[in-house]
């Protein structure tokens, strides 16, 4: 079979610098690598072919050789694996690491002991504790370096071994025709150690799960999607290592009476008939239990809005409180006595007799009774 020119096989010019030409080969090797092509045969040849251009062109003595001779070069095996290889791990780092034994640096063990996981929980609050700020106890479970053993995991007065299959690195290299593939060791499962004695406490975990209780601060002014952040309070890390985080997510229940649109509340308050007509001091209870006494003008319509400033909740960041949005509904009795079903039927007889008069301003009724009784044919 004939080999293509390997500039040809990278898409790229003899005059491609060595940032050039390694760009490219990451482009096609991502395009054919097997592990996205599983069972192609095809597409493992070219990404083998690939490799094997990267590895010449890649290679500052190797490359002059083939410039001035081409594939003869390299005839019988001249002059090739002088590199030892690609190592795939350091070419890609993070971007194939899935491919490699799934890490970050293309699957190499991080080295020093790593920092705890972080935390999250969801923090439940009244709609009224985030107009006025609270203190909350928190009881969350969390792990914890086991005291026994120290976090080593080996039982107490002993210590962990290295792994013997991959040295203590926690993983191992395997050679593939012109390149390298680096995976966790299965022994060890990427430790780089091999606990023979393990610790009772922990049975060879290092932690142990245990609950701690956590007053959490809540500002006023807080929403659903806020979190509250403490640092150093989540899981426990490798011995000599940090915690990890504690992060708690709020969330506002629903109120049964006001409703929140940002810094501002909303309600309904129920007038009566002649509240609402010949207009009164009403009081009005807030959302902290504060009363408010508000002149109802007359003539007032349901479903009018009447506004309150300052009596909504605080900003977070500070400033001036939203307002109270108040919808008047105007209560309809649903039983009367007899004396004010007297009073309604003279009422009645009253609307009825001054029907024909044009209010001074027209109500709602007023403009109904209009479209009612409109007569579209004139």
């Amino acid at each position: 079979m004939t080999k293509r020119d390997y500039y040809e096989v990278l898409s790229v010019t003899r005059t491609s610098s060595g940032d050039e030409i390694k760009k490219a080969y990451r482009k096609v090797a991502m395009q054919w690598h097997p592990d996205r092509n599983p069972g192609d045969a095809e597409a493992a040849d070219k990404f083998k072919e690939a490799t094997e251009a990267y590895e010449i062109l890649a290679d500052e003595q190797k490359r002059p050789l083939y410039d001035r001779h081409g594939h003869a070069a390299f005839a019988n095996g001249s002059g090739m694996g002088g590199g030892g290889g690609v190592d795939l791990g350091d070419l890609f780092g993070d971007l194939l690491g899935s491919f490699f034994g799934g890490g970050g640096g293309g699957g190499r063990r991080r080295a020093g002991p790593q920092r705890g996981q972080d935390l999250q929980a969801v923090l439940d609050i009244e709609l009224i504790e985030t107009a006025k700020g609270v203190k909350k106890q928190v009881t969350i479970k969390r792990e914890d370096t086991c005291e026994p053993c120290g976090g080593t995991g080996a039982k107490p007065g002993s210590k962990p071994a290295a792994c013997k299959r991959c040295g203590g690195q926690g993983v191992v290299i395997q050679k593939q025709g012109f390149f390298q593939v680096q995976s966790p060791c299965r022994s060890c499962n990427g430790s780089g150690q091999i606990i023979a004695d393990p610790c009772v406490n922990c049975k060879g975990a290092g932690r142990t799960v245990g609950t701690r209780t956590i007053e959490v601060e809540v500002p006023a002014g807080v929403d659903t999607g806020d979190r509250i952040r403490f640092t150093g309070m989540g899981d426990a890390g490798d011995p000599g290592a940090a915690r990890g985080d504690l992060e708690f997510a709020i969330r506002v229940r629903e109120h049964r009476f006001f409703q929140r649109d940002g810094q501002n509340l909303i309600c309904q308050w129920p007038v009566t008939f002649s509240q609402a007509a010949l207009g009164a001091t009403i009081d009005i209870t807030t959302l902290v239990g504060e009363k408010v006494a508000h002149d109802l003008p007359r003539g007032v319509q349901s479903h009018e809005v009447i506004r309150l400033p300052g009596h909504g909740l605080p900003s977070r960041r500070g400033g001036r409180k939203g307002d109270l949005l108040i919808q008047v509904v105007i209560d309809t009795p649903q039983t009367l006595n007899a004396e004010q079903e007297q009073l309604f039927k003279r009422l009645a007889e009253i609307e009825h007799s001054h029907r024909d008069r044009p209010p001074a301003k027209k109500s709602i009724f007023g403009k109904l009774t209009d479209w009612l009784t409109k007569d579209d044919t004139k």
